[in-house]
């Protein structure tokens, strides 16, 4: 079995990442990423450049979720000059199920390695705020088993990637949901 750190060996980098994503996601991935930036003040930056932790991203370029966060922690990465890199989700579902969310397979997955290669802190699908957010929209769906169901929410991913893209809030909320767990990872 792989360890995670063999996992990130093995990656491409999260600009190679997106710069071959080849879903309708890439060109909203990319606004976010040019529409987002850090603060190089904020305290999280002096534990990065201290610690110089390694980011395995676990993503696809299919994912609403990894359009919005992948940008994100990409530019944090880059601010603490960190090697960040990305393993496909589904080419190799080992890793990913070593790193469930609710029993499930939920990404992107962010795991901070240490300088050996263990994993010291993990992040990711999703900022509590846009999980709420994402909880009441699916509330509003008709139920599995109703013909519109699938309609219904593709037309909730849409309006969904649609605000990560428009409404700067939603990066904002990631970066700092993400700052707080590296914090705290970092400084244990």
């Amino acid at each position: 079995m792989k360890t995670e750190q063999q996992y990130f060996e093995e990656s491409m980098s999260m600009a190679d990442y997106m710069d071959q994503m080849t879903t309708n996601l890439k060109d909203p991935s990319f606004k976010v990423y040019e529409n987002f930036n850090v603060n190089q003040e904020d305290d999280v930056f002096g534990l990065l450049k201290e610690k110089k932790p390694h980011i395995l991203a676990i993503t696809e370029d299919w994912c609403g979720d990894a359009m919005l966060n992948n940008p994100v922690i990409r530019k944090i990465a880059e601010e603490a000059n960190l090697d960040i890199r990305c393993a496909f989700r589904d080419a190799d579902t080992d890793l990913i199920d070593r790193h469930l969310t609710n029993g499930g397979r939920a990404i992107p997955i962010y795991l901070f390695l240490s300088q050996e290669g263990e994993v010291i802190g993990k992040w990711g699908p999703r900022a509590p705020e846009l999980q709420q957010m994402v909880t009441e929209m699916r509330a509003e769906l008709p139920e599995k088993d109703d013909p519109s169901f699938e309609e219904k929410q593709k037309q909730m991913y849409t309006t969904m990637q649609e605000k990560y893209v428009k409404d700067p809030q939603c990066a904002k909320w990631v970066y700092e949901d993400i700052k707080s767990v590296i914090t705290k990872a970092l400084s244990e």
